[in-house]
């Protein structure tokens, strides 16, 4: 995989699309029989991973939606383009998966008490293609889609992975109602179902909430940039530092530099290029700084003070 930079991710931006679409058709159309199989089987279990897959769907269609977006070019009105759009739908995406878990677990508190008759055969035959549905998909997405950085593709392939234990639930719930008759196994199983959803749905909404409120990046080691960036020759110190995230895998940084007075323009314009190319393997790709020289310096505190001060007015 020897691709330059850009190109890298252009490549990875176009596969991650036909990744996503594809698992997008073959889990909806897979949730609906899950959820008419459930429906008919009597099987909270499948209902719940029907739920699951339900997510799935919601937030593969979102993660396509926001690559699809993210391409929209930056304008006047939105100067980051559309990029910000998959971070409010990972949140949107958490939100649901936590609100479909409530639900699992409000329903099974009443079959926990009288399990109702369940079809297993039906059950075991529909749990089990659901499984062999989520191997094919996770697979899909292992081999095209970017599933490391990308914090989309990752919440995506996440909903597959712990589909596939709901699944697992599932396949196990009907044989044990099988062989022992243990009609409770059916809700046990949702419920387990259902706090792996509620856990993925947890995590999404955080990190996503994190990079909504300018959070430094989890992969920025904030220390290790301000070494890198004052032990650059000409540079006396930093202050005003913010790294944030505009959209997953693309993290920006804005500082003020305080640097030795007597610098001329190209001495001033290297250190620039050289800081620039020493933060870029540090993961960060949009980096804005101001210099200044000590006797113009303002500000003393590496982070930006943004305190306000009580105003006073004097009402005479």
């Amino acid at each position: 995989m020897g691709h330059n930079h850009d190109h890298g991710h252009d490549h990875t931006h176009g596969a991650n699309k036909k990744v996503l679409l594809l698992s997008f058709i073959i889990i909806t159309s897979y949730m609906v029989i899950e959820a008419i199989g459930g429906f008919l089987t009597n099987s909270l279990a499948l209902l719940s991973d029907a739920g699951h897959m339900l997510s799935d769907s919601i937030s593969l269609a979102i993660a396509l939606l926001a690559f699809i977006f993210g391409e929209k070019a930056a304008s006047f009105s939105k100067t980051y383009g559309y990029k910000r759009f998959e971070i409010l739908a990972a949140v949107l995406n958490g939100v649901t998966l936590i609100l479909i878990a409530l639900f699992i677990f409000y329903e099974a508190i009443e079959r926990f008490a009288n399990p109702p008759e369940v079809a297993t055969t039906g059950m075991l035959i529909i749990s089990v293609i659901g499984l062999l549905i989520n191997i094919v998909v996770a697979w899909i997405m292992m081999r095209g889609g970017d599933t490391e950085d990308n914090l989309n593709m990752r919440g995506a392939f996440l909903h597959v992975l712990s589909d596939m234990l709901g699944s697992v639930g599932a396949i196990i719930a009907a044989l044990v109602i099988m062989f022992f008759g243990w009609g409770w196994a059916d809700p046990l199983a949702s419920v387990i179902v259902a706090i792996l959803v509620l856990r993925s749905g947890y995590f999404v909404t955080k990190s996503a909430i994190h990079v909504l409120m300018e959070g430094t990046p989890s992969n920025v080691d904030v220390q290790e940039i301000i070494q890198i960036m004052e032990q650059t020759e000409g540079v006396q110190s930093i202050h005003d530092l913010h790294i944030w995230t505009i959209t997953s895998g693309t993290n920006a940084l804005s500082c003020h530099a305080v640097v030795d007075d007597q610098l001329n323009i190209g001495e001033s314009e290297h250190i620039l290029r050289e800081i620039e190319h020493n933060l870029e393997h540090k993961g960060i790709k949009h980096i804005t700084i101001q210099l200044e020289t000590a006797a113009n310096r303002h500000g003393e505190s590496i982070l930006c003070n943004l305190k306000s001060e009580p105003v006073h007015h004097d009402h005479h």
